[in-house]
């Protein structure tokens, strides 16, 4: 008997065995393929892997792990056209720029990512941007966040484990190039801005971070909106828009209270017309404005709940927001893969300085300027638009959908309406003293 067990188990093990083999033969021509010189080929293999959603990504990042962290330990490596055909293969089946770094797959169809989430039971994140996030010349927020953000160890593994991933193109990213006349060209984008919803399985918005913010900072407000997420599980209508509005609710008390704090910190004049609560010791744990309307409309809501936020702005000016930037540098800190990218980007340009600073010497003070502009902008987003933004969701408790909200935070809060099709790069009212105000249109 033990004997006919044995057999038996021997030869279930060699049908396994078989059958794994003849599955795992398709994928490795797949990944053969993606990468194969042969443009129709490659592209066919490439949209096969994407069909697979995270595990064809994963595929290939399997199969080339080997040559991804080589050129991650020495960006300055002469990329070879095996490696571009590799990296081509990366971006087009995660459909982001640089994700041999990031490792980390984003659905472009919102119903997908919503079906995704819905069997994954993980929230969505969902990036809204100008441009695309697989081409270089997106907004420059997204190229940020590609560097900063979705390069560093600790935030993709937190996106690749917590989140269902994905962006879409609010509107083409408006680009630049200066001709000087002599050889040389410099090509930019121009304005525009980026948010990242946290969003529940039926697209619903939890929460957004508008902008750019800091590694630590944006670790921050990921785990706070996927633990609103997991509260709201199971939960009726009635007890969703509860909890969501205490959320909220405490978000605005607590980023306004941060605000107050880093400004007594750096020594700056507290705004009058509104009073800060303390506890026994001496603690802020409240700000409100002094005198409150009785007449209950959305502008009057807004203005209660956003109130100490507001006069906290008035009176922030430049000089205060860098110190109070310098207060958060640690959030704002680049991790080895993220310099990596910016090594590899400017390692060039670096070697051709003619300022006298030897190339690392060069890529310190790039490194410390950015950082010193990430930090920047993670405290003017996180005290002036991400508050706003609260106060919206709070005051209009109904604004299910997310579309509809992106719109009012590229008008007001970004102030890129659709409706001005020139980004505020045109104006009828400015003479240019050029044909046609200097404008041209592609026919």
């Amino acid at each position: 008997m033990r004997k006919t067990f044995s057999f038996l188990s021997l030869l279930f093990f060699a049908l396994v065995s078989t059958q794994a083999s003849f599955a795992s033969e398709p994928t490795d021509k797949l990944v053969r393929k993606a990468t194969s010189g042969n443009a129709s080929e490659s592209n066919v293999a490439i949209a096969e892997l994407r069909t697979l959603g995270p595990a064809g990504l994963e595929i290939l990042r399997k199969r080339y792990a080997e040559e991804i962290e080589r050129h991650i330990a020495d960006p300055s490596v002469s990329p070879t056209a095996e490696w571009e055909r590799i990296t081509t293969a990366l971006d087009a089946v995660s459909q982001q720029k640089d994700s041999y770094l990031s490792g980390l797959y984003w659905y472009t169809d919102f119903q997908e990512a919503r079906r995704a989430s819905q069997t994954t039971g993980k929230p969505i994140l969902s990036l809204r941007l100008l441009g695309k996030l697989n081409e270089e010349f997106s907004c420059a927020n997204s190229r940020f966040f590609r560097t900063v953000l979705y390069s560093n160890a600790e935030v993709a593994k937190t996106l690749r484990d917590r989140f269902v991933l994905h962006w879409q193109s609010v509107r083409p990213a408006p680009r630049i190039t200066i001709d000087f006349g002599d050889g040389r060209k410099l090509e930019r984008t121009v304005t525009g801005n980026s948010i990242h919803y946290i969003l529940d399985s039926q697209g619903r918005p939890i929460d957004g971070l508008p902008g750019l913010y800091g590694p630590e900072a944006f670790l921050r407000g990921l785990a706070e909106a996927d633990q609103v997420f997991n509260s709201l599980l199971g939960k009726d209508d009635v007890v969703r828009q509860r909890i969501l509005a205490t959320y909220q609710r405490d978000q605005i008390r607590r980023i306004s209270l941060e605000w107050y704090d880093d400004t007594r910190k750096i020594g700056g004049k507290l705004p009058l017309g509104f009073v800060v609560e303390q506890d026994q010791n001496g603690k802020a744990i409240a700000i409100a404005p002094l005198a409150v309307t009785k007449m209950v409309t959305e502008a009057s809501i807004l203005r209660s709940i956003t109130g100490g936020a507001d006069a906290l702005g008035k009176i922030t000016d430049e000089p205060a927001w860098t110190k109070i930037a310098s207060l958060h540098s640690a959030d704002a800190k680049l991790d080895d893969r993220s310099i990596s990218l910016i090594k590899q980007q400017t390692h060039d340009q670096l070697e051709r300085a003619t300022d006298g600073l030897s190339p690392a010497a060069g890529l310190n003070n790039l490194q410390q300027n950015f950082q010193r502009s990430i930090a920047l902008d993670t405290v003017r987003n996180e005290y002036m638009l991400h508050t706003k933004l609260y106060g919206w969701l709070l005051s209009d408790p109904n604004r299910k959908n997310v579309d509809e909200l992106n719109e009012k935070v590229y008008a007001e809060l970004f102030l890129t309406p659709r409706s001005d099709s020139w980004l505020g790069l045109f104006s009828p009212d400015v003479y240019t003293a050029l044909e046609h105000g200097g404008l041209r249109q592609n026919q």
